[in-house]
Formats: C-alpha cells, structure tokens, sequence
C-alpha cells in the first residue's frame, strides 16, 4: 500500500519562510511537519512512500535520505505543478489503492478504519472530512440578548470541509479532469458517483501559515503530539 504525500508547492501562505526551505520541511517541535506526516502513516504499518516533489526538490530529496528504513521514492512532479496535476504524474508508480495526503496536515486519524470505509462502498475515491474549525470565537446568548459564554474557535459540527486524508484506486483516473485535485478533481469525481466521504471527529489542524507551525509546536508540548495514535 502506497502513500503519496503531496510536497511541491511553494507555501506561499507562508512566506518569507519558506523563500530558502519548501514548506514541508518547516519545523514543527523540530522536526519537519513533511517528517510528522510520514510517522503518523508508518505508526500504523504504512511504509512505502512516493513523494511529488516540485518546488526545491532537492532539498526533498536530501530530507528523504535522512529518513528510516522506509520505501521513499521522491518524484519530481514539476514546480509550477497543480495538486491534482501532481497525482496523476505519480499514477505509474503507486499501488491499487493508494494513500494520498498534504505534506501539512496532521490528524489522529485510524487509516485502518479510514481504508476498510473505502473497500466498503463502490467509489473509486474516499476523502476523509472533518468539522470546519472556526477562525473566530462565538457568543451564545440567549432570545433576551443575555450572553452566557463565549466559546474560542469551536469546531462548526454542521458544517465539514476536506481533512487530505485521501484513498483512491487506479479506477480513479478513468475520471481524473484538470489540474486543481479540490476545483477539478474531486468535484468530477463527485459528478461520476465515485467519491465517498469518511467522517472524522478527532484531532485535525493542517500547517497552512508559519503562525499555524507555531500553534502545531505549542500543541505538540510534553505529553506528546495529539495526532500521533497509540500503537499499544
């Protein structure tokens, strides 16, 4: 079983960071968040990675020959690549299903659960879904105008947004259209009948701004990384 880690944008968001060092290889509780990642998928068994490299590719490429006894092939998918462009450049070299991810987001999600709901439904794509974290606090108050509490960027439970947790089988790219995998790919996907979504409620944060590396670092603290699973 493959995992592709999407790792070939120039992170943007968090720039001026990321001018020398491509995201993935931001410190998060020093390590590189593209390292946290990696673990989460191997705590559970899953070592065989392909890395689509783009922007700094070398220094990917460096990263990877630091790493432990795993399978890691980097592949470079082209620095002005789109994600879903991405994919489809690494089709030859992955399994029937196959993993997908961000190299910036972090959840302590069971990817046995996650592969046994995908082999369960007749889509030839499962996205993993999570509840939409508010960027703002909320008031709660009452029909007389009382407030009662205020409650600091709660999860929005009815509202769920795309966590990167991703299986797909090679089926998939009988329906792959465009460049963009969340504008192009997953809607045609959805169009065709062949996406499933997997709810998850636990931990998730993804690394988007070098602030959100910060907050990762902070959570991370003396008891351990929340989104790193028990392997007792």
């Amino acid at each position: 079983m493959k995992t592709l880690i999407l790792c070939g944008g120039k992170g943007t968001r968090a720039y001026p960071h990321t001018v020398e060092v491509p995201k993935p290889l931001l410190e998060v509780a020093g390590r590189p968040v593209l390292r946290h990642v990696m673990e989460l998928y191997a705590d559970q068994g899953f070592t065989e990675f392909v890395l689509a490299a783009g922007f700094k590719c070398e220094l990917i490429r460096e990263f990877a020959a630091t790493l432990p006894d795993w399978d890691v092939d980097v592949v470079d998918t082209g620095e002005d690549t789109n994600t879903g462009g991405r994919v489809f450049r690494c089709r030859d070299r992955l399994s029937d299903p196959f993993f997908a991810t961000y190299a910036d987001g972090l959840a302590d999600i069971d990817l046995g659960q996650l592969l046994q709901f995908h082999r369960g439904h007749a889509g030839a794509a499962t996205l993993t879904t999570v509840p939409l974290p508010s960027q703002y606090g909320t008031i709660e108050f009452d029909r007389g105008g009382q407030v009662h509490r205020f409650v600091e960027k709660p999860l929005l439970a009815d509202r769920w947004i795309n966590g990167g947790f991703f299986v797909f089988d090679q089926q998939a790219f009988d329906h792959w259209a465009g460049e963009d995998l969340e504008r192009d790919v997953l809607p045609a996907l959805g169009m065709a009948g062949a996406l499933y979504a997997y709810e998850h409620s636990g931990f998730w944060k993804s690394m988007d701004t070098y602030k959100d590396a910060l907050d990762l670092t902070r959570l991370a603290g003396d008891a351990g990384p929340p989104w790193r699973r028990s392997t007792s």
